[in-house]
């Protein structure tokens, strides 16, 4: 909201982008209630494509005649076009409200068809992109009203951030709302947009990834782990499948960073489920591997916060986040239980080797205040994360 409040008034078309049901749509819908409210002569036009109300203006002239019609030249303007994607040539009539100069526009979109490293060629105006993800665990403490932390980061452990789950009362209807959501939504609308044939592997892959979030991978070893229970799978095609699954915003790809060599390295990446409830959903819960989903919570919370993310690389040991933004960079590792003698110095070995002056951060789950040890920072992961 503070973003969308700040872009107010300025020439880009903002793009709101996200997985299908982060509130992507609930966002647009308060942002033009607050215009409503702080700027009450303004003239609004909103428009939602999943309405049968709009129905005819899945035709782009149709579209536009319909903004046109409602122009007001004596107020400010305001096009909101919710599932802009159901218009067939859509870009053709935001391109062309745009080059008017008349509108102040904001469209969302399926995360399938309105792709990060589609909105250069799609509009020919500027863009800015506001991504939404699931509830953070801040919001999800606002959502419930709850007080403890402690009590509240072991349920978000298991429920997620995909605030349409709390609407179920049972653990097992929220789960299947989930599987729902990645199978008839996430899913379909890439086997829709790549006219993917081969949908059995589409999802092995998708199911391999999140049994293996936070694990360093690459195509040819998925390829090859696959191979060895189906027919022969060319690791190009798993390539191909897994930016298809990144470019819906189902994952995010991490790449490595030689921390001492300053360059990025082109072999194996991590990858980070959008939410990680999708996980317990579609596996079950029998294997609930805390460490893995709390390094990929830490992440998608970094990303929430703006920050460039890498895994870090120094004398063949791994550091979990490299964390950049703008002059600022710090580095991360994130562990379920540091309560191990063993575990407390493999953990902090790594971030004692970087000689540099950044902030080093242990992310472990202590259950008590933060401290330091030799210049790194162990902190709570729910005291972290609020």
């Amino acid at each position: 909201m503070k973003r969308l409040m700040n872009l107010r008034g300025t020439p880009e078309i903002k793009v709101i982008t996200g997985v299908r049901r982060s509130g992507k749509s609930k966002l647009l819908e308060e942002y033009t209630e607050w215009i409503e409210e702080n700027d009450p002569e303004s003239n609004i036009i909103s428009i939602d494509l999943t309405n049968l109300k709009f129905e005819e203006l899945k035709e782009y002239h149709a579209l536009n005649n319909y903004v046109e019609a409602r122009y007001d030249r004596k107020k400010e303007n305001y096009i909101f076009i919710d599932e802009v994607q159901m218009c067939e040539q859509f870009e053709l009539t935001i391109n062309s409200l745009h080059s008017t100069g008349k509108y102040d526009i904001y469209v969302t979109g399926s995360s399938a068809f309105l792709l990060s490293s589609d909105l250069a060629t799609l509009f020919t105006g500027r863009t800015y992109e506001i991504e939404v993800y699931p509830f953070s665990f801040t919001e999800y403490l606002l959502y419930y009203k709850i007080s403890d932390i402690q009590i509240a980061f072991e349920r978000y452990m298991k429920e997620g951030g995909m605030a349409g789950s709390y609407l179920y009362k049972e653990q097992e209807e929220k789960y299947k709302y989930l599987a729902d959501i990645f199978d008839t939504l996430i899913l379909r609308d890439i086997r829709q947009k790549y006219k993917i044939r081969n949908i059995v592997l589409m999802d092995k892959i998708a199911e391999f990834m999140m049994d293996n979030i936070s694990n360093l991978t690459s195509t040819r070893k998925i390829a090859d782990t696959l191979t060895k229970n189906t027919d022969r799978i060319n690791h190009k095609t798993v390539g191909s499948y897994l930016d298809y699954l990144c470019n819906a915003f189902a994952f995010y790809k991490v790449r490595r960073y030689d921390i001492r060599g300053k360059k990025y390295l082109t072999s194996n990446e991590k990858y980070y489920l959008c939410d990680h409830a999708f996980r317990y959903a579609k596996l079950g819960t029998r294997n609930l591997d805390y460490g893995r989903v709390m390094e990929n919570i830490v992440a998608l919370e970094l990303m929430r916060k703006g920050y460039e993310i890498y895994v870090g690389v120094l004398y063949k040991k791994e550091i979990d986040f490299v964390a950049v933004k703008q002059n600022e960079k710090m580095y991360i590792q994130v562990s379920d239980d540091i309560s191990n003698e063993k575990t407390f110095a493999r953990e902090v070995d790594s971030l004692l080797k970087i000689k540099d002056a950044y902030p080093k951060l242990l992310i472990a789950r202590t259950r008590h205040e933060r401290y330091q040890y030799e210049g790194i920072q162990v902190i709570d992961i729910a005291e972290w994360l609020n």
